[in-house]
Formats: structure tokens, sequence, C-alpha cells
């Protein structure tokens, strides 16, 4: 695994649970869906999708984040546009996976984070600056 280094990018929505898959007999005999649990750290696992405005090809511009938290992680900064969080996330790995069918395949990677920080970006910073100005 490949663990990178102060990736900011947006979230798109709330980070949502990753449930295990569930056949038509599960559901009929009303059984409880259950969360995925990491094999490694023994953490629940939560979906959320992100966006990266830094990325020039559109078909990686959005990609799914696995979080890895007991509690559902939620985001620290506030909407820049309605759904949208400006995000830096923590404990960033990257796993490199085999996807596509036949003679189809191509190299795709899993993301998996233990959370998120706060956004560091220039706008937050002079926002921020500004309102202690004003205080001051």
């Amino acid at each position: 695994m490949l663990e990178l280094c102060k990736p900011l990018s947006t979230v798109r929505g709330e980070p949502q649970p990753d449930n295990e898959y569930q056949s038509r007999e599960d559901r009929a005999a009303s059984r409880p869906v259950r969360q995925r649990v990491d094999e490694v750290t023994g953490k629940r696992q939560w979906k959320v999708m992100v966006t990266d405005p830094a990325e020039t090809r559109a078909k990686r511009a959005s990609f799914e984040i696995t979080l890895l938290a007991d509690v559902q992680p939620v985001p620290t900064t506030s909407e820049a546009l309605p759904g949208m969080r400006p995000i830096e996330l923590d404990g960033l790995t990257a796993e490199p996976r085999v996807a596509g069918q036949g003679e189809f395949k191509y190299q795709s990677y899993v993301f998996r984070a233990t959370g998120f920080k706060q956004a560091t970006s220039k706008a937050s910073r002079s926002s921020g600056t500004s309102e202690t100005a004003k205080a001051a």
C-alpha cells in the first residue's frame, strides 16, 4: 500500500455505512443489515464520494473512499457549495487493484483513510484571518 501526503479534495454528501451484501432470502427473513468491518484494524467501514479538483482526467476526478472508524466520520469544514465540502483526508492509503473484465482490464486503486482533517486551503486561511482581524 502507498501512503499519500496532504490530499486536498472535496467531499460530496455525508459518509454512509458500507454494508455487507444482503441476499433476497436474508431480506425476506428480515435479517439485520450488517456493516462491514476492516479485517486489519477491526474498525467499521464507511463510504464517501470524493472529487479531486486538481485531476485533469474526468474518469479519475471523482472516486469513492473507504473510511475506517468506529463512529461515522464528520467533515469539520463548512459547505463551499450545497452538498460539497473541502476536506483533507487523514491516514490516506492507496492500494493498487486490477479492474475491468476480459481483455478490457486496467489498473485502479482502492483508497482508504482514517478520517478528516481540517482543510488547509488558501480560502479557509484567508477567511479565518479576516475574521480574527475584525474581532480585534
